[in-house]
């Protein structure tokens, strides 16, 4: 770990701090074994090599006529005789002569020697001849071809990956039952405050609810993790030295809010710092300036990681976003993207100077020509949680960024399957 810094070291960028995360944050090891209907929006912990080929032979993609486009002349109308229907499921064992062609269904493995299909909607039969337009059919239409989605040793699905819909469909046309994946990350959170009140305990009076808790609780729950909730621990060493040594027995991780700025008075940072190895960071970045990152529990560097998020209820959601959930990816095994960012034309001046990252909640729409427009939701406080709720997404204004025009372009995190 660095050497936390002093008030004259410059505040670390975005990308720094991301880079640092992906530095020193390495998958956990601990892998279990699942039957595919139990393992949606797992992580793949091994490569997964193809033991067949897929589709396993050459088949037909459409109900048409198959026969050997080869034979036939090019362009104008074509005659062939039917001599018999292939269906899906039976293999057609009977050569056909030229001129000859057979009726075949969706799926049906096409017979040796035939390579075309005419689909039904472009045929007409009178008895056993079928007739159509050969101009418009080239050699080889409408057929699939043995292991064109996947060829048998070929690697189907890579470690790390998310097993999505897709991925749990292309898993079971292997003929796979059961899938190795990382066992679900474990991660337990709590707010810092003697001034913080859980919903159904009575106002009082410089004291305010807690909707960190509920807010991290969504984040984490989205990212298929398995939560430990340990409500409000009060600004009193014992209780925040007992909140941290249950933490670290029972998770892999701790998303703590509140307690990090570099002004608190109170002994959320001294717990740390005795417990483990944390360092504490001032980002260049608006909302969510101070944040804490560490190890507790051991001092060889194999502890529970700790992620110290600001107190305030937007400030926690962003520096989760952008710090918090794709070092967690990284631990749970997952080999996840880059988020991708949208391109929008900003409706708004947006007031910025070089130096700093910043995070405005915007609404994203299209505009009357159908290209994306974004505005703010207004104030940005990062107190004011109804402008999370409002927006559909983050405005993201990069470090070295300056003011913003309307008409500019601007790029835009979206909310959509993340939050």
């Amino acid at each position: 770990m660095t050497t936390p810094p002093s008030p004259a070291t410059p505040d670390l960028s975005v990308k720094q701090v991301q880079q640092r995360l992906r530095q020193q944050i390495s998958p956990i090891a601990d892998h279990e074994t699942l039957g595919l209907h139990s393992a949606l929006d797992r992580v793949l912990a091994k490569d997964v090599v193809s033991p067949i080929s897929v589709p396993p032979h050459n088949n037909s993609a459409m109900a048409g006529y198959a026969f050997d486009g080869a034979r036939l002349p090019p362009g104008g109308r074509i005659a062939l005789s039917v001599v018999g229907t292939a269906l899906a499921g039976k293999a057609w064992a009977q050569p056909l002569n030229p001129g000859e062609c057979i009726k075949i269904m969706t799926g049906a493995i096409m017979p040796a020697g035939l390579d075309t299909v005419v689909p039904l909607e472009l045929a007409e039969r009178e008895g056993d001849t079928v007739r159509f337009d050969g101009s418009k059919l080239p050699s080889g239409a409408n057929r699939r071809l043995k292991g064109e989605d996947l060829m048998a040793g070929q690697p189907a699905l890579r470690a790390g990956q998310r097993l999505t819909p897709a991925a749990l469909g292309l898993l079971a046309s292997l003929g796979l039952e059961t899938i190795t994946v990382f066992r679900r990350l474990r991660v337990a959170y709590f707010s810092t405050g003697d001034e913080i009140l859980s919903p159904g305990e009575a106002p009082r009076e410089g004291a305010v609810y807690d909707s960190n808790r509920f807010t991290l609780n969504g984040l984490l729950a989205r990212m298929g993790v398995d939560v430990i909730d340990m409500g409000v621990v009060p600004d009193q060493p014992d209780a925040m030295k007992a909140a941290f040594e249950r933490a670290t027995r029972e998770a892999d991780a701790i998303v703590t809010s509140g307690g990090v700025s570099m002004g608190d008075a109170d002994h959320t940072r001294a717990i740390m710092k005795q417990m483990g190895q944390v360092d504490f960071w001032r980002i260049a970045m608006r909302p969510g300036r101070p944040m804490a990152f560490g190890q507790l529990g051991s001092l060889a560097g194999n502890g529970t990681w700790l992620f110290g998020l600001p107190g305030n209820p937007v400030a926690a959601m962003v520096t989760f976003l952008v710090f918090v959930r794709p070092a967690l990816q990284r631990l749970m095994g997952c080999r996840a993207p880059e988020p991708v960012l949208l391109r929008a034309r900003c409706n708004e001046a947006l007031r910025k100077r070089p130096g700093r990252s910043e995070y405005l909640r915007g609404i994203v729409q299209p505009d009357a020509q159908g290209q994306l427009s974004v505005r703010t939701t207004g104030p940005q406080g990062s107190g004011m949680l109804n402008s999370m709720v409002q927006a559909n997404g983050l405005i993201v204004l990069h470090h070295d960024q300056g003011q913003t025009n309307p008409g500019d372009m601007v790029d835009v995190m979206m909310f959509e399957g993340v939050i």
